[in-house]
């Protein structure tokens, strides 16, 4: 075997190919039996890993779907995948099937009170240094549905967009609403233009049927809660 640096991807070892790739230009550049090659990490004498996964996704119509219907002795008629590696090969597609059937609402937490807003909105809007309106969509349990940019603005203003934030609220099918903004000069007081928007957005939702929960400002001093202040209308 020659001592000689190996320079190009074709020089490598088929079994290494995946890996230099994936680092080189990452996972998402390589194809499906390249990936499964980059997992499993070695064949057999005379069969790299990649001619194994290639085999074994062309017995399977090139379908992940039916891969993940194979059978433990289906997969061992791939030749080269022993015992070890048919399991793996049944251990990604049972991962695979449970992200897809995983209950996601432990990442859309509850809206209780105005600390978590705080929580969940101070990384987007603690310290920006121009204003940003935004709203946060939920259900009827008051589970977070998604959030919204409304508007981003200056350094002292950004222009409210009441009916961009009516129609997000129905495209999520919302049951209720929270508008979040940020002071950047640190000063937490509501202004009379806060307080405008506050009752125009409040008004509207009661005539859609929808609730607006709180309208929350948040700055790298703190944030103000209307609710918690008594001052929602």
């Amino acid at each position: 075997m020659s001592d000689l640096p190996v320079n190009t991807i074709k020089e490598l070892d088929p079994d290494l190919r995946p890996q230099e790739r994936a680092l080189e230009y990452g996972v998402e550049t390589l194809r499906t039996h390249e990936l499964l090659a980059l997992i499993l990490r070695s064949g057999r004498p005379g069969h790299p890993i990649t001619t194994i996964t290639a085999d074994l996704l062309e017995n399977s119509s090139n379908s992940l779907h039916i891969l993940g219907r194979k059978s433990f002795n289906e997969l061992k008629q791939t030749n080269g995948l022993g015992t070890v590696k048919c399991l793996q090969v049944a251990a990604i597609m049972e991962l695979a099937k449970r992200y897809y059937s995983e209950d996601n609402t432990s990442l859309q937490p509850v809206i209780r009170q105005s600390s978590d807003i705080d929580r969940l909105m101070r990384t987007t809007l603690g310290s920006l240094p121009q204003e940003e309106i935004w709203i946060v969509t939920l259900s009827r349990a008051n589970r977070v549905i998604n959030k919204h940019l409304i508007t981003r603005g200056s350094a002292v203003a950004s222009v409210f967009d009441l009916k961009r934030c009516l129609k997000i609220a129905l495209l999520d099918d919302a049951q209720s609403l929270i508008l979040c903004h940020n002071h950047p000069s640190g000063n937490l007081r509501p202004s009379p233009q806060d307080d405008n928007i506050t009752r125009q957005l409040a008004s509207a939702c009661k005539q859609m049927e929808l609730r607006l929960l709180d309208h929350v400002i948040f700055a790298h001093t703190g944030f103000y809660s209307y609710m918690d202040n008594g001052k929602l209308p």
